[in-house]
């Protein structure tokens, strides 16, 4: 495969203004590995359990996803709720039960160890670190983190960071993890960790890019209607990493071009809850709203 992401896969409920699902399809494998789906072949590997509906597992394999490597264990699968407020910038979380995913430690099949790109989704750094040891040199490597684990594990997440070529983080996790408001001096700051390109989400006022030639700035798409801004940011990572694995280089333009792409996918992303959205999505229909960013940027 070109592109290889492990992270969770999960069973969420979730409460939002426009409505109320339970036990649907969630994690950030999931939503990364289907948002890639749509640019190049990915592989996911991730846990479940023995309670987990085999239908989910039939769309991930029938989006082209590589799915041998998301393994059963004996137990409950990963689950989340979570209550989103009426603006959709905010939510409670009500419940998180780790289940099999709390011993999450993969060994890479020998078939996984070669992708030419690599994203390590937000799990323990220091499983993204051994994760990552067991790949054979990818051309470009990249990951996600969280408030938690700048809280209680910045001495590994730090060292995972200073393995990996690029992190996607949101703006406040990026001030948190280097005490600056500033997100330019932010993002310099954890350049000087380690990763030379640095993609900090910013919801719904879009995205900054951040590398060796400059800054980029990419607005959200405006949507009239979100129904459920849950994995719009793994959405976002997945669309990124899947244009730059299409393109299979990494350049200045790619990046910014992988930016747009990410922006895309996280805009359809949000249309739906669960994965829905992507269940009816068409190609063609990811090439429009690409174009339209186009347009939307272009002066």
């Amino acid at each position: 495969m070109s592109l290889l992401v492990v992270g969770s896969v999960a069973l969420d409920d979730v409460e939002a203004p426009g409505g109320k699902v339970e036990g649907v399809l969630g994690g950030a494998a999931c939503y990364f590995s289907v948002a890639a789906s749509y640019l190049t072949k990915v592989a996911a590997v991730g846990v479940v359990g023995d309670d987990f509906p085999t239908e989910h597992l039939e769309f991930l394999a029938s989006r082209g996803i590589d799915i041998s490597g998301i393994y059963t264990a004996a137990g409950s699968t990963f689950r989340w709720g979570g209550r989103y407020h009426e603006s959709m910038n905010d939510r409670d979380t009500l419940f998180t039960d780790l289940g099999v995913f709390e011993t999450f430690n993969p060994d890479l099949p020998d078939s996984h160890r070669d992708p030419r790109y690599v994203f390590l989704a937000n799990i323990h750094p220091s499983i993204q670190r051994r994760v990552l040891e067991q790949t054979r040199a990818p051309q470009f490597s990249a990951m996600d983190t969280m408030n938690f684990w700048i809280e209680g594990t910045n001495d590994e997440l730090r060292q995972t960071l200073s393995q990996v070529n690029g992190l996607v983080i949101n703006d406040e996790e990026a001030r948190q993890l280097t005490e600056e408001n500033n997100l330019v001096s932010a993002a310099h700051a954890i350049r000087d960790l380690g990763p030379h390109t640095v993609i900090i989400k910013r919801g719904e006022h879009g995205a900054l890019l951040f590398d060796e030639h400059g800054i980029f700035s990419a607005p959200a798409f405006p949507l009239r209607h979100v129904k459920d801004p849950t994995g719009a940011g793994d959405s976002f990572a997945g669309g990124f990493m899947g244009a730059i694995a299409k393109h299979d280089q990494v350049t200045p333009e790619v990046l910014r071009s992988a930016v747009i792409s990410g922006s895309v996918m996280a805009s359809f992303c949000v249309e739906d809850f669960s994965l829905d959205r992507f269940r009816s999505l068409r190609a063609d229909e990811v090439d429009e709203r690409f174009e339209a960013f186009r347009k939307l940027t272009r002066f």
